[in-house]
């Protein structure tokens, strides 16, 4: 039973895994967007499938007969010349780029963590509608657990590439317990929504939202449980205030250094943590030069960020290393299923040999011979047959002097030393 799986394992290696795909690189979004493929059903000849769609990406992960089979599914669903759209790989270049995908070296965003879990996802439905065969069942769960290693040993991710998100880790930096932190925001575009939601994730629980339209404040607000106010209202709220986090479009700063002399005398000199995400600056940057408050612009977070993608392509260049020693990890391990038909061929001989000596033995006690007559000569007449086809051929080789393979059959049979 266990030979008969194998050597089924075996079989599939004689279809080709290949990867189809077109990511933010080799397609515009108006292309991306036409071929989405998160539910495939069953392509002709693909003998496993997963599909994997993101915002930024969409490949098929096939073992198939012909490396057209994919391409033919894939030309009636995008228009015009697929090779100008479309990446191919296949074999050893399928597990490295699957292996890069999943770390997050080919995301838009180096060492982004999201990539592995809709990855995961991907191979769960796919799983589900019983698209997954021996190789590919093989395959993804080594592909998770390299990755994990990869973000374990490297800190692939470790590093924030976000300005938002990097002003909320320089905020948990110096606080030691952010959630009881008071954060007032002000703005209410693109970016404060993006601090609002790391904010929100903490979960911070005191947080006010400041803008020029209340609607607008209010609309972020509701989302994250916060309070909303005018921009004209900060000066009362200030003082409250243990972090500030602004970006709006004003040609004026909103906090001038008078104000927060005096929001600071109301604080007792309890430090406040500013950071000015706005161009022009929200924030007089004199406001900076009062001891107890930390002020950063957009220029200090623009060098933590390229500092820490510094480290994230260092990173990158040791899970490439990485990656390079699991590729062939995989491959090797594909390489010894080539052997499963011998060991099965051998095991199958070895056994019937075995059976046709018990069937003797057992005969030979019918007739009232003792058992220890039985058993020896059981364990000889086994030997001798055991040793007959080997000791032939280690004659002919010894004189046909193949040394080469004398020296392979002492490994074979452990006789080091002979």
């Amino acid at each position: 039973m266990i030979c008969a799986k194998i050597a089924q394992k075996s079989d599939e290696k004689k279809h080709l895994l290949e990867i189809w795909g077109l990511n933010y690189k080799s397609a515009p979004i108006e292309i991306r967007e036409k071929f989405i493929v998160d539910d495939v059903s069953p392509i002709e000849n693909a003998k496993e499938l997963v599909a994997l769609s993101t915002c930024n990406r969409s490949e098929l992960i096939t073992l198939s007969e012909s490396s057209e089979t994919v391409k033919a599914w894939m030309t009636k669903r995008i228009p015009g010349d697929i090779e100008k759209y479309t990446y191919h790989y296949s074999d050893k270049a399928a597990v490295a780029h699957l292996l890069r995908v999943a770390s997050g070296l080919d995301s838009m965003v180096l060492g982004e963590p999201q990539i592995l879990g809709q990855m995961k996802g991907a191979y769960a439905r796919a799983l589900a509608q019983g698209q997954i065969g021996p190789q590919l069942g093989h395959l993804f769960p080594f592909v998770f657990s390299v990755a994990k290693k990869i973000r374990s040993q490297t800190g692939i991710s470790a590093n924030s590439l976000s300005v938002a998100y990097t002003a909320v880790s320089l905020a948990k930096s110096i606080f030691t317990d952010l959630r009881k932190a008071t954060v007032l925001l002000i703005g209410a575009g693109e970016t404060i929504q993006l601090v609002a939601q790391h904010l929100y994730d903490i979960p911070v629980q005191n947080i006010i939202v400041a803008n020029r339209t209340v609607e607008k404040s209010k609309t972020l607000a509701d989302k994250i449980s916060a309070k909303a106010i005018r921009i004209a209202e900060i000066p009362e709220v200030l003082p409250e205030a243990d972090i500030v986090i602004s970006s709006t479009a004003s040609q004026l700063p909103l906090i001038g250094k008078g104000l927060l002399e005096r929001v600071v005398k109301q604080r007792k000199h309890k430090p406040i943590f500013m950071v000015d995400l706005a161009m022009p600056r929200d924030i007089e940057p004199e406001a900076g030069q009062l001891d107890d408050v930390y002020l950063y612009n957009l220029d200090d977070l623009q060098k933590v960020v390229q500092e820490n993608l510094a480290n994230r392509e260092r990173a990158a260049e040791q899970a490439e290393g990485i990656i390079e020693i699991e590729v062939n990890h995989f491959l090797r391990w594909q390489a010894s299923l080539e052997s499963v038909p011998t060991i099965c061929a051998y095991r199958e001989k070895m056994q019937q040999l075995r059976d046709s000596e018990v069937e003797k033995a057992l005969k030979s006690l019918q007739q009232g011979k003792t058992a220890e007559d039985v058993v020896q000569r059981l364990g000889r007449d086994l030997t001798n047959k055991l040793m007959h086809a080997p000791t032939v051929e280690m004659r002919r080789a010894s004189y046909e002097g193949q040394s080469t393979f004398l020296e392979w059959v002492k490994e074979l049979f452990q006789l080091r030393g002979s």
